[in-house]
């Protein structure tokens, strides 16, 4: 069983709340929009973390973290992106690829709205952490936990960090 701590749209804050949620993971997925490697410095110091760059990050953040970051996590085949949409509404950057060849969990951030819902028709879970930094229009800052105990996604909690 792997416990995960998924967030995005950090835009460069870090804060004692989010590292606490950090060092009880077993992995962080980070989403995009890191916004500074302090950020990514301080979750990696914790925990094993995986992660894309976002539409707002510097070339630096950019050859550290791919804008793509497909992988197995137990029997799960995970897919995380910056910008994908969500089931109905993919993103044209993703669209092909996701019915041609569905992950069994798709995870994107940029939205800065919390979302998790199920694409029936490709057989995909998406989730979608909103936003845990202090920019953006989003009113309150959120994460995502869950596990993942072979192929079963389980345990799925939304964590607020509270007003922006």
């Amino acid at each position: 069983m792997t416990k995960i701590l998924l967030l995005s749209d950090t835009h460069g804050h870090m804060d004692k709340t989010i590292l606490k949620y950090a060092q009880q993971a077993d992995e962080i997925w980070h989403a995009g929009d890191i916004g500074d490697l302090m950020v990514t410095d301080a979750l990696s110091n914790l925990k094993p973390l995986r992660g894309v760059h976002g539409n707002i990050d510097n070339h630096t953040i950019q050859r550290e973290f791919p804008e793509h970051n497909r992988f197995m996590c137990e029997g799960v085949d995970v897919w995380i992106t910056h910008i994908g949409g969500y089931p109905g509404k993919y993103n044209s950057r993703v669209r092909e690829e996701i019915q041609k060849n569905p992950p069994r969990l798709f995870i994107c951030g940029h939205s800065h709205i919390l979302k998790v819902m199920n694409d029936k028709k490709l057989g995909v879970l998406h989730m979608n952490p909103g936003a845990c930094g202090k920019h953006g229009f989003h009113q309150v800052r959120t994460m995502l936990r869950f596990t993942i105990d072979r192929e079963k996604i389980e345990g799925l909690e939304v964590i607020e960090l509270g007003k922006r």
